[in-house]
């Protein structure tokens, strides 16, 4: 939820805009600064990203980002398989494969029941001794290649919207097979009776596969053993998912939890409140709403989104915390997602620690302080190495 200022906005970024009252209280108590979840040089990925935001350095864990996919989905892995995200993305009609321009990374959010469809036909054409296919959420899907390559050099598609996929798409000895597979799925997929549906919709059609993220079998040491505390994960997700899985925390469903602006706020916090009742130490909640309006451009569903955590999810929270004489609760994005650019960035993130035992006044007892990036810099409070915020925020 994080971005720079949106001139449609009145040069405010969503966070400014946003009607959010429970988390401007909190920052008046609490703690605010900036901290840093993608280490230099690494890719501003959702995987890294969450990886720092759950106390883990991704430059000695991280092993590729569908591998801790694959772990959510419940697919076995050997440690030679090489996993792959599979997202189905629509891409423009131009004759020549590489010409073509890819318009939307997620086909419209096409709905789980059509998607698993459509990669069942995928898994038909190009299933083999070494190729698996498996169906996820929504346009999120897994391939397993085994005894696959790594370094394959594939691009993010929510990276390159908007632009033509040849300049992204270099061949390899490692990738030629994958790309070969992505071309072929164009034909496979562009007439096929879902997409026809979807067309007549005015939907985006999911026309092609695409294939990234590649990775191996990941090894996370185990939260409480580090920690000290036992949690829950919850999130639409499977990558979030998996990491807590990977990590020892108990993966939670949430009916009606979807990944986007549509998904079930109010039924996250509800879920996390009798995690806690169950015995739970802890949860993480994750939240896809607002990195999805911000891949999209859609600027005042961004805001609206953020307005929705505030009321649904934070409000609920609060409201059920307070049975207990002491809690914490941290507030931050993973990273930010500017509406102009359609894509993550590595810049810092605004976090908020608030810790009711110590309920304070932030920054001089100002009363007008609010959550959001500016704020939060003005603290100077700033964390360079982002896998700390875990240990500030429980061990503190």
């Amino acid at each position: 939820m994080a971005d720079i200022p949106v001139p449609e906005l009145g040069n405010k970024t969503p966070l400014q805009c946003a009607n959010k009252p429970n988390m401007d209280s909190l920052a008046r108590k609490g703690e605010m600064g900036l901290v840093k979840t993608i280490p230099e040089g690494m890719h501003p990925g959702s995987d890294i990203a969450n990886l720092s935001t759950m106390g883990f350095d991704p430059r000695q864990y991280y092993t590729g980002r569908s591998p801790l996919e694959a772990v959510s989905m419940g697919i076995k892995l050997k440690d030679s398989d090489v996993t792959l995200r599979c997202n189905l993305v629509t891409l423009s009609e131009d004759k020549d494969f590489y010409n073509k321009v890819i318009i939307d990374h997620s086909s419209d959010e096409i709905t789980t029941e059509e998607a698993k469809e459509l990669i069942g036909v995928i898994q038909k054409h190009f299933n083999g001794p070494n190729i698996s296919f498996y169906p996820g959420v929504s346009y999120r899907h897994c391939m397993v290649w085994s005894n696959g390559p790594l370094d394959l050099d594939l691009v993010p598609p929510h990276d390159i919207l908007g632009k033509v996929i040849g300049e992204f798409l270099t061949k390899n000895d490692n990738n030629a097979a994958l790309l070969d597979m992505m071309e072929k799925s164009y034909h496979i997929l562009k007439d096929h009776p879902i997409n026809q549906a979807r067309v007549a919709k005015d939907l985006n059609p999911a026309n092609s596969i695409w294939l990234w993220g590649e990775g191996k079998k990941p090894s996370l040491p185990n939260f409480e053993d580090v920690y000290g505390i036992k949690g829950s994960v919850i999130s639409a997700v499977d990558l979030i998912k998996g990491i807590g899985i990977c990590a020892g925390l108990k993966p939670v469903h949430v009916k009606g939890a979807t990944g986007n602006i549509n998904t079930n706020f109010k039924g996250k916090a509800e879920a996390a409140l009798e995690e806690l009742k169950s015995g739970q130490d802890f949860v993480y909640i994750h939240i896809e709403a607002p990195d999805e309006c911000g891949h999209r451009q859609e600027i005042h569903n961004k805001v609206k989104s953020i307005e929705l955590i505030d009321e649904l999810v934070l409000g609920t929270l609060l409201e059920g915390l307070e049975e207990y004489e002491d809690y914490r609760i941290m507030i931050l994005p993973d990273h930010p997602t500017p509406l102009a650019l359609r894509t993550h960035t590595s810049d810092p993130v605004p976090y908020l620690i608030y810790d009711k035992s110590k309920d304070k006044n932030n920054a001089g007892k100002e009363t007008n302080i609010c959550y959001d990036e500016f704020y939060a810099k003005d603290t100077g409070i700033f964390i360079e190495q982002g896998y700390e915020i875990m240990k500030r925020f429980i061990l503190a």
